[in-house]
């Protein structure tokens, strides 16, 4: 499992080393940074090499690192199920131009991961075939997932404080 990750490495500094940023390694994970120009370039690569043979987007997950700046990180899962193998592809993004190119030609299962991303942080995906937000109402203001975000507030019910809450409910008043 380590040699493929180290060839997958190998290989990806050949063909794109000036898109490799940096390599961390953390409780046995390997996570590479990478340019967000080169992105979709890295992941063709990493599907049609057919030693590295990564056919699967097992994930893909936004950060919020406000007040820092790039702002958001984009976390890429592939995996290799012929050689049962999986690492990290993080691409950093500014917060004023939060968009990258969408992988949905690659592995198709990035199209519900970049949606929930777009929805939840804000991160637009160009060339998305279906941009539309996927767990917000359409007519949604923001991304609930960023960090400077308005926190809503709603006091949970439990049976000592039952008849507080209920007095301040709508309903309660008709």
């Amino acid at each position: 499992m380590i040699d493929h990750i180290e060839k997958t490495i190998g290989v990806i500094r050949r063909r794109y080393d000036e898109a490799v940023e940096q390599i961390m390694q953390f409780r046995g994970e390997t996570t590479v940074i990478i340019t967000s120009h080169a992105i979709l370039d890295v992941c063709r690569l990493l599907r049609d090499d057919p030693d590295l043979d990564y056919n699967f987007l097992a994930d893909l997950a936004a950060v919020d690192y406000y007040p820092k700046e790039p702002r958001f990180a984009v976390a890429y899962v592939p995996y290799s199920m012929r050689h049962n193998v999986r690492f990290c592809l993080k691409v950093y993004v500014s917060s004023d131009a939060p968009e990258l190119p969408t992988v949905t030609a690659v592995w198709p299962a990035s199209n519900w991961l970049e949606r929930e991303a777009w929805d939840l942080m804000g991160i637009k995906f160009t060339g998305h075939p279906d941009p539309r937000r996927i767990l917000m109402p359409s007519d949604w203001e923001g991304h609930p997932h960023r960090k400077d975000y308005p926190l809503g507030y709603e006091e949970v019910q439990f049976s000592f404080n039952r008849s507080e809450i209920d007095g301040r409910k709508s309903y309660a008043k008709e």
